[in-house]
C-alpha cells in the first residue's frame, strides 16, 4: 500500500473543512425535519440518509481542491454519489404515499411530550452524528495526496460487488412485493437464496470498498472505525435484527432462516443441515 508521511497530509485544510461538512449535513437534516413535521412522517429520514453522504462528499470534494489527489477525489465523489442517489430514489419511490414506517411509529408512540421534539432528539440528531462519523472515510480520502494504487482499485471492485447486490436485491424484493399472490410469503429466490439480506450485505460491501479507496493513501487507514460502524449497524443493530424481528412470525420464515445465510452470501444449507 502506498504510504506517505503524515506531514504530507494537509491537516490544516482538512480540519478547516470539518465544520463546513457538519453544517451541510445539519442543513439537510433541518430541511428533512421540517418536511417530516409537515407530512407527519419522520421516516422521510430514510430517504435522505443516502443524500447526506452525497452532501458530505460534495463539500469535501470542493474544499479539498488543490490539496488532495485529483483522481481519488473524483473517484470518491462518484462512488458516493452513485450509491447515495440510487438509494434515495429507491427508498423515496417505495415510501411514496405511505404512512409512517412501523419502526418509527413504534418508537415515537412512547414519546414523552412533543412527538416532533422527541423525533429530533432520537432520530435526526443521532443519525446526523452517525452520518458525519461514517463519512470521515470519504472526508479524509478527499484530502489524501497519494496517487491511486492497487488497493484503491480493489476497493472499486468491492464497491461494485456491493452495489450489484444492493441494487439487484432491492429490485427483486420490489418485484416480489408487487405480486399480490405472494403476500405473506417469504422471498427465497435470486440473491435472497444465498443471503437473507443482500441489500444490507451490499451496503456493507459498498462502504468497505470506499474505505479501501481512502486507505490506499495515508492516513485513510485510520478511518477504519467509520465503515466498521456502518457494517455493525447493518448487521448487528438497526438493519438485520429489526428486519428479522418483523419477519419472524411470517409462515415459512423459520425454515428460510435455517436454510439461508444470515448476512454473507453462501450456498443454501440443506434442510436440517447446519
Amino acid at each position: 500500500m502506498p504510504g506517505l508521511p503524515l506531514s504530507d497530509f494537509p491537516l490544516g485544510p482538512f480540519l478547516a473543512s470539518l465544520p463546513w461538512v457538519a453544517a451541510g449535513i445539519a442543513a439537510l437534516l433541518a430541511v428533512t425535519f421540517v418536511v417530516g413535521v409537515r407530512q407527519r412522517r419522520h421516516s422521510v429520514m430514510d430517504t435522505v440518509w443516502g443524500l447526506g453522504f452525497v452532501v458530505a462528499a460534495a463539500i469535501s470534494w470542493f474544499l479539498s481542491a488543490g490539496h488532495g489527489d485529483g483522481g481519488r477525489r473524483l473517484l470518491l465523489l462518484a462512488l458516493v454519489a452513485v450509491w447515495g442517489v440510487r438509494l434515495a430514489v429507491h427508498i423515496g419511490l417505495r415510501a411514496r404515499g405511505a404512512h409512517e414506517d412501523p419502526r418509527y411509529a413504534d418508537m415515537l408512540s412512547s414519546a414523552p411530550g412533543s412527538r416532533n421534539t422527541y423525533a429530533l432528539r432520537k432520530v435526526y440528531l443521532p443519525q446526523g452524528v452517525i452520518l458525519f462519523f461514517v463519512s470521515l472515510t470519504v472526508q479524509v480520502g478527499m484530502f489524501s495526496t497519494g496517487t491511486l494504487g492497487w488497493l484503491a482499485w480493489l476497493g472499486v471492485l468491492l464497491w461494485g460487488v456491493g452495489f450489484v447486490f444492493e441494487t439487484v436485491g432491492d429490485w427483486q424484493l420490489a418485484q416480489f412485493k408487487a405480486d399480490p399472490s405472494r403476500r405473506g410469503t417469504v422471498l427465497n429466490t435470486g440473491l435472497w437464496r444465498y443471503t437473507r439480506h443482500p441489500n444490507y450485505f451490499g451496503d456493507a460491501a459498498v462502504w468497505a470498498g470506499i474505505f479501501l479507496v481512502a486507505a490506499d493513501s495515508w492516513p485513510g487507514v485510520l478511518t477504519i472505525l467509520s465503515p466498521a460502524l456502518m457494517i455493525w449497524l447493518l448487521a448487528g443493530k438497526s438493519g438485520k435484527p429489526l428486519t428479522e424481528k418483523a419477519m419472524s412470525s411470517r409462515p415459512g420464515y423459520k425454515e428460510y432462516v435455517e436454510a439461508t445465510s444470515g448476512f454473507l452470501p453462501l450456498p443454501p444449507r440443506r434442510r436440517g443441515g447446519r
